[in-house]
C-alpha cells in the first residue's frame, strides 16, 4: 500500500427529516444551533460515524463507542494494551513517542486518520498523533425549526418508587433541513501517520454510506441521508488549490422559502469549474 501522495478536498450534502442529528447535551439535548438558529452537526459526531462505518467494513478502530464494541476491552488503555509493545512502552520510563505512534498508525485506521492523544494515568508517555483527515461542522443551509415532543414513561423504572408511573420527558427533532459538510486530507500529515490511498478510499466509501446502521430512536432508518458526495483529487501534495477555495466552488442555496425535501424543486447546487482539477461527484446510498 502506497503513502496518500496528492491533496484531497471533499465536501458532503446530507438531510434530517424529522430526526436530531446532534443533540446538545448542554441545551437538553436539543439539536445543535449556531446564534443565527442554521442547524449543526460537530466534527466530533461526523467521525464518529465515519468510525463506526469503518468498523462495519471490518477495519481496526482504536476509539469505539460501547454500543459498537468489537472486542473486550472495558476503556482505551486497555485497547492500547491489547498490543503488547505498546504496552511494553507505556510501562517503560524512557519509551520513543514516535516509535510509539507509528505502530498506533499501523495499528488502528482511526488513528492514522484523525489522529489520536494517548495519555492515560501511570503512564510516562504521553504521545499526541496528528491525523491527515479533517473535517469542518457540518451547518445547515437554512435556519431550522425544532419540533420538542413531551413524552411518558407509563412503567416505574424501581419497584416501590414513589413518583408517578406517567414520568414525563421531552423529545426534539428537525423536522426538514438540508446540511453540508466539507474536509481535507493532508499529504504531510498523511506521511507521518502512514495514511495511504487505500485509506483514502475507505473514508470516501465512509462518506458515501455515511449514515447505514446509523439508527436510533433520535435518528430512525431513513430520517437522514447523504445525498451527495464531492471529492477532489489534487495532482501534487500541496494542491493546486487552497482548500477554501476548493470548498467555494460548492454552493448549495434553497429556493423556496421552507423546502421540505431534497430536490431541484426546493434546492439549486452550483459547482463552479476550477481549471486543471476535476471532481468525482458520487450519490449516497
Amino acid at each position: 500500500m502506497s503513502t496518500l501522495d496528492h491533496k484531497i478536498d471533499f465536501a458532503v450534502i446530507l438531510s434530517v427529516s424529522k430526526a436530531n442529528p446532534n443533540g446538545d447535551p448542554l441545551n437538553g439535548n436539543r439539536p445543535r444551533q449556531n446564534y443565527d438558529g442554521h442547524g449543526e452537526i460537530s466534527d466530533v459526531a461526523i467521525k464518529r460515524k465515519i468510525r463506526n462505518r469503518l468498523q462495519d467494513m471490518g477495519e481496526p478502530v482504536f476509539v469505539q463507542s460501547d454500543d459498537r464494541k468489537v472486542d473486550s476491552h472495558k476503556s482505551l488503555r486497555e485497547r492500547a494494551d491489547s498490543n503488547p509493545e505498546l504496552a511494553k512502552m507505556l510501562k517503560a520510563k524512557n519509551a520513543s513517542s514516535d516509535d510509539f505512534a507509528q505502530i498506533a498508525c499501523e495499528e488502528w485506521i482511526d488513528v492514522r486518520s484523525f489522529g489520536q492523544v494517548f495519555a492515560f494515568k501511570g503512564s510516562n508517555l504521553s504521545v499526541g498523533v496528528r491525523g491527515p483527515v479533517s473535517i469542518h461542522t457540518a451547518t445547515s443551509i437554512d435556519p431550522i425549526d425544532i419540533v420538542s415532543t413531551q413524552i411518558t414513561k407509563s412503567v416505574n423504572s424501581v419497584t416501590g418508587d414513589k413518583r408517578s408511573s406517567d414520568t414525563m420527558g421531552m423529545k426534539h427533532r428537525v423536522d426538514f433541513g438540508v446540511y453540508v459538510f466539507k474536509g481535507s486530507i493532508n499529504t504531510q500529515l498523511a506521511e507521518k501517520t502512514g495514511f495511504t490511498n487505500e485509506d483514502a478510499e475507505k473514508i470516501k466509501q465512509a462518506l458515501v454510506t455515511l449514515f447505514e446502521n446509523d439508527s436510533s430512536s433520535a435518528r430512525p432508518d431513513g430520517s437522514m441521508e447523504v445525498h451527495k458526495v464531492y471529492w477532489w483529487e489534487h495532482s501534487s501534495k500541496l494542491g493546486q488549490y487552497s482548500s477554501a477555495k476548493v470548498h467555494r466552488s460548492l454552493k448549495v442555496e434553497a429556493k423556496t422559502d421552507s423546502p421540505k425535501a431534497f430536490d431541484e424543486e426546493n434546492y439549486s447546487v452550483e459547482l463552479s469549474d476550477l481549471e486543471g482539477l476535476s471532481v468525482e461527484v458520487l450519490d449516497g446510498q
